[in-house]
């Protein structure tokens, strides 16, 4: 015998539900972070969730840049390492900073020549942050109280100065 689903139905002494919250001001900081595993799909879903926050935020401007950042960083985060990773985005107005760190604690090798063999598999990445981000960096961590060992590679773009964009609903 299967029972009939239950129906919640308000009570009269139910207190009214509390409204939505506003969204945020344009200028106002946030901040989202993304965990991920070491599975060659994270890359592709830190792409996805990227270029949702940053069109809901109003950066669509943004938008192609840190994906292919955030891909190549996240990529490697993947390929390199055999821990977890994670994506964090932070806007404080008018500059969007991704950080993506991993268990590896080596910073990656700074390529010394702009030239990279086109049937070379990897090597770009780098070349690329630095021609597209308008800055970046990495650090090293060691294990500590606050988690384990890793490193973060960050990079910065920053809105072209103007109105700040409509806000997606």
């Amino acid at each position: 015998m299967t029972r009939p689903p239950t129906v919640l139905t308000p009570h009269a002494d139910d207190p009214e539900p509390l409204p939505h919250p506003a969204p945020l001001p344009f200028t106002a900081p946030w901040s989202y972070e993304l965990h991920f595993p070491c599975d060659p799909r994270a890359p592709g879903i830190a792409r996805l969730t990227l270029r949702a926050v940053l069109t809901a935020h109003g950066l669509a401007e943004l938008v192609e840049r840190a994906e292919l950042l955030t891909s190549e960083l996240a990529t490697n985060s993947v390929r390199h390492t055999k821990g977890p990773a994670f994506v964090r985005l932070h806007w404080l107005d008018p500059v969007l900073r991704v950080s993506v760190w991993d268990m590896a604690p080596d910073l990656p090798p700074m390529v010394s020549s702009p030239v990279v063999p086109t049937c070379a598999d990897g090597g770009r990445g780098l070349l690329i942050l630095d021609l597209l981000a308008d800055r970046w960096g990495g650090c090293g961590t060691g294990e500590g109280p606050y988690g384990p060992a890793g490193k973060t590679i960050w990079f910065e773009l920053a809105l072209t100065p103007g109105l700040p964009p409509t806000l997606a609903a």
